[in-house]
Parts: structure tokens; C-alpha cells; sequence
């Protein structure tokens, strides 16, 4: 099958897209991304301006699309910027895809996720679910990790102590409250991708601990 992947330069995105090229079942993966990745004889990447995406090439069509895309508020610097990356690109990108015949989206979306949410992260990951829901895929999933563990290409103090913190207390803590490894977060998605089951779904965070 063909792969459409967004946000395969980051730490769930780039677990994904490994072991889709690892995947036999996967004959090619497109990777847009904004600056190059390795070559491998099953990977497109082209690179991309998320700000002025190519509406009418033949790579939006895949089998099934994973969006990975995401940021925090410190790189971002602003609520407005990280709503155009965990909101907006996702959107467009998911668009471009359903209106060139992609059938299936999924989404690494987040514990907590609700459009009606007071916390903003939530809020803006709520939004998200909303909107794809209106577009239409046959097949649509979200997983909704919680903390997720995985070395990542920039430092996040914050994240780095809460993760250590849920470590500590593993043993103790319901299974939906334990931190999710990258790997296990892009497994899931992957598999979904694949089956494509017709309907709306919801990874937990419990199956993806």
C-alpha cells in the first residue's frame, strides 16, 4: 500500500516512517517534509513550504494517511504559531489528501483532546479531531498518547522531568497514566493505517502504554 505521512522528521513521525520502509506491506511511503531525509528505494520526500502546500500533485494520493505533525509552545513562541502547526498543517494537509481520493487519516493526536477544553493544548488537539471528522475519510483514527518517551532531536526540560516522574511511580499508576514509547504510539497508528476499518476509532493512551 501507499503512505501519505506528515511530521516524519519528529520523534513519533520518525518511528513511523521507519518501520513503515521496514514494513512489507507498505510499498511506498511519501514523507513531505521541509528539508531533506535519506534516501531509501521506498521513500518519496518532497520538500515542502507547510505554507503554501502543492494542491495538485499525484503524491497526496495514498492508500491511507498518518499525521504526526506537532510542536510545544516554547518552540512555537506563540499561540497563534502553534496552532498553524498542530492545527492548521494538519488540516490543509489531510484536505489535499481526502479531495485527491486518500481514504484513510490517522492522527497522533492527544490524551485529553477535546474542542471544549479550557486548556488550550487540549483545545487546539480537540479542534483538530473536530475538523478531520468533517472531512469525510471513510476510515478515521486518533490516538491520544499521553506522555510520550522517545529521544527527540531538541531538549524538553519540562517534558524530560514529568517523564522521569511517571517513571518513577509506573508501578502504581493506571495503566492509561503511564508513559507511552514512541515506537508504541507509531506501531499503533501504522497498524490502523493499514486496516483502515471503516468508521472513527480511538487509540487510548492505556494501549499505547
Amino acid at each position: 500500500m501507499k503512505l501519505l505521512l506528515a511530521g516524519a522528521t519528529g520523534l513519533v513521525g520518525g518511528h513511523t516512517l521507519q518501520l513503515a520502509l521496514r514494513d512489507p506491506r507498505i510499498s511506498q511511503a511519501i514523507a513531505p517534509t521541509r528539508r531533506p531525509l535519506a534516501a531509501h528505494p521506498k521513500l518519496t520526500a518532497p520538500v515542502v513550504d507547510f505554507d503554501a502546500l502543492p494542491p495538485d500533485t499525484d503524491w497526496w494520493h495514498a492508500d491511507a494517511m498518518i499525521c504526526a505533525l506537532g510542536t510545544t509552545m516554547r518552540i512555537a513562541g506563540s499561540r497563534d504559531a502553534f496552532r498553524r502547526v498542530d492545527l492548521d498543517y494538519p488540516l490543509a494537509i489531510a484536505r489535499l489528501a481526502h479531495a485527491q481520493g486518500t481514504p484513510a487519516c490517522v492522527l497522533n493526536s492527544a490524551m485529553g483532546a477535546d474542542a471544549a477544553s479550557r486548556i488550550f493544548y487540549n483545545r487546539t488537539k480537540g479542534e483538530l479531531e473536530q475538523a478531520l471528522a468533517g472531512i469525510g475519510f471513510d476510515s478515521l483514527t486518533f490516538a491520544r498518547p499521553g506522555f510520550i518517551s522517545g529521544k527527540r532531536s531538541e531538549f524538553r526540560r519540562g517534558e524530560r522531568a514529568m517523564i522521569l516522574a511517571l517513571q518513577a511511580v509506573a508501578p502504581i499508576l493506571p495503566k492509561r497514566l503511564r508513559i507511552n514509547p514512541a515506537g508504541n504510539v507509531a506501531r499503533a497508528m501504522l497498524e490502523a493505517a493499514i486496516a483502515a476499518r471503516p468508521g472513527t476509532h480511538v487509540i487510548g493512551s492505556e494501549a499505547l502504554a
